[in-house]
């Protein structure tokens, strides 16, 4: 009797191993083209996927009031509360102060007529996130731009600046869904490469009249600004005046194989509105150099190379001298803004702690971490033989560029946080949080943190347009960008993360994470954040249960 039911069980689970896989064959096969049907290899999509109509978030309301906040509103003033925020649609209408810290609050004196309340008693509020250097995933490690979108919402980023975010067509068709909030994303900036977009496919920028031409024809297309690279002195010229006289707003990544001729003082002189990473800055004050005196066989295309090498900067500047002091006092003279984006690179410091974050389990794609892997193939996957000479390096390297940043803000330097996620072992969202807490590290206080991360952002993107801003801080008037957190940011910055801080109860012995944005507002529509996370995560699992599941067939 027991064998024959052992056998019955096992005929049952046969059964269906059998039926899971063929629904997995089948899937497989709706994933071929239909002119492909006899052949056994998926077509991968061109581009990335762009988001689904948005079927999440509630709003924009009437009249919503979010009750019995404490309020950080992003210009580095002192934290008040409680208060109750007003928002009609989604514009900031009034702020009122409801009583004192440790007092039940008077409730003939608060504000009526809410279509939709929050109780935020406890709560801290801020202006949603401004994150300026992403790139939107592309089809081997991230093809849906839903999972992108929805980590930067659940992180409380509310604006991204794509340098650029994906070709030009589809960044400028994914900006215009998410102005309309057709689509669950942040608000979105493009800037472009210059050349880029459908007309300019087959030409090339060869000499600054056709710089000028292409910089009219992305102001025709609706860009916002220019990505530069270290481009020769004309056409670096060439493209920042007519992007300079047509408002719109300019950045570059100053390449090492360009730099010589165009670093980051050079560049700021012929009017780019700030630089994003490193590149150019050091070269820019080396004592005893002009060009890094590299390896022999140094070999750009070599990424290992590339970025080991580019650490060893960190003995060529003088902290405190002349040269240093000299550009910092030029940097503010011309306004310039520094994008620093250091948490992409902080995995050159600690490759270990960055291969095993606590968020790659739940929500890194797998397709994400195999891209993030050791690869001569894809970009910044250059941990081929990594040395703790190496991070060595990285770690000295980090010391001197955080004193340099520290220094600029405390003359009145403007730097705003970026993350460009997406490589070197650095999920959407998450790098963000961590800029932050770089800052942190590199002597900000965290409400200079949070300035950088909000009112500086916002001030970066409307300098070139001459033009206030119209979103970056918690104030009467401006656009309803702001999030909600149960847990006290200037007290603890991880409790920014989506996987929130590890914390000991004392009263149970046990162990909890604590935080994570609660809700995000972007334009008024309010959103769950910890309910985006679940999405995220059943994304997640989703890609991983299919990457299990062997399909072997034969043509």
């Amino acid at each position: 009797m027991k064998n024959k039911l052992i056998q019955k069980i096992s005929d049952h689970y046969w059964l269906i191993k059998c039926c899971y896989k063929f629904a997995s064959i089948m899937l497989f096969m709706m994933s071929i083209t239909s002119g492909n049907a006899q052949k056994s290899t998926v077509k991968l999509p061109d581009k990335v996927k762009p988001a689904p109509d948005r079927t999440t978030g509630e709003g924009p309301f009437n009249r919503l009031i979010i009750r019995g906040a404490t309020l950080i509103d992003g210009t580095g003033g002192m934290p008040r509360g409680p208060v109750d925020i007003i928002i009609e649609k989604n514009i900031i209408v009034d702020i009122q102060s409801v009583g004192t810290p440790n007092l039940p609050i008077n409730k003939d004196n608060r504000p009526t007529g809410a279509t939709k309340e929050i109780d935020a008693k406890g709560k801290f509020v801020m202006p949603g996130i401004i994150d300026l250097h992403i790139h939107t995933g592309s089809k081997t490690k991230a093809p849906e731009a839903e999972y992108v979108y929805k980590l930067w919402l659940a992180h409380g980023i509310t604006t991204v600046r794509g340098v650029p975010s994906g070709d030009l067509e589809w960044s400028l068709s994914e900006k215009r869904r998410s102005k309309q909030n057709k689509i669950a994303a942040p608000r979105m900036i493009s800037f472009h490469l210059p050349g880029a977009g459908i007309e300019w496919k087959d030409r090339k920028i060869l000499t600054p009249s056709d710089a000028k031409e292409w910089v009219q024809y992305a102001n025709k297309k609706g860009v916002d600004g220019l990505k530069l690279g270290s481009f020769r002195p004309e056409i670096m010229k060439a493209l920042l005046d007519e992007a300079n006289k047509l408002g719109m707003g300019s950045t570059a990544h100053l390449g090492q194989t360009g730099v010589a001729q165009m670093n980051a003082i050079d560049a700021a002189r012929l009017g780019l509105t700030g630089m994003t990473h490193f590149y150019g800055l050091f070269e820019s004050m080396y004592e005893n150099n002009d060009v890094q005196p590299w390896p022999v066989d140094m070999n750009y295309n070599d990424e290992q190379h590339r970025f080991g090498q580019v650490a060893r900067q960190w003995k060529m500047v003088k902290p405190g001298g002349q040269k240093w002091n000299s550009l910092l006092e030029e940097f503010l003279k011309l306004d310039y803004f520094i994008n620093p984006t250091m948490a992409i690179y902080s995995a050159g410091r600690d490759v270990m702690r960055a291969r095993n974050a606590d968020w790659h389990k739940d929500y890194t794609l797998p397709s994400l971490m195999d891209y993030y892997q050791p690869s001569r193939k894809n970009h910044g996957a250059y941990w081929f033989y990594w040395t703790t000479h190496d991070e060595v390096a990285w770690k000295k390297f980090y010391q001197v560029w955080m004193q340099f940043l520290n220094e600029y803000k405390n003359r009145g330097g403007k730097v705003t946080v970026g993350s460009d996620a997406g490589f070197i072992y650095q999920t959407y969202g998450f790098t963000t949080i961590q800029e932050m807490e770089m800052l942190q590290e590199a002597g900000f206080h965290p409400l200079e943190v949070i300035r950088s991360a909000t009112l500086h952002g916002a001030e970066e993107i409307f300098y070139p347009k001459k033009k206030p801003i119209e979103y970056g801080v918690v104030r009467e008037g401006l656009l309803a960008d702001l999030i909600i957190i149960d847990e006290n940011p200037l007290a603890n910055m991880k409790v920014l993360y989506g996987t929130g801080a590890v914390k000991l109860n004392d009263e149970t012995g046990e162990v909890e994470r604590v935080g994570g944005v609660r809700y995000t507002i972007k334009d008024g529509i309010l959103y769950d954040a910890k309910a985006l996370l679940k999405e995220v995560a059943d994304m997640v699992e989703k890609q991983k249960r299919f990457k299990a599941i062997p399909v072997n067939l034969k043509n």
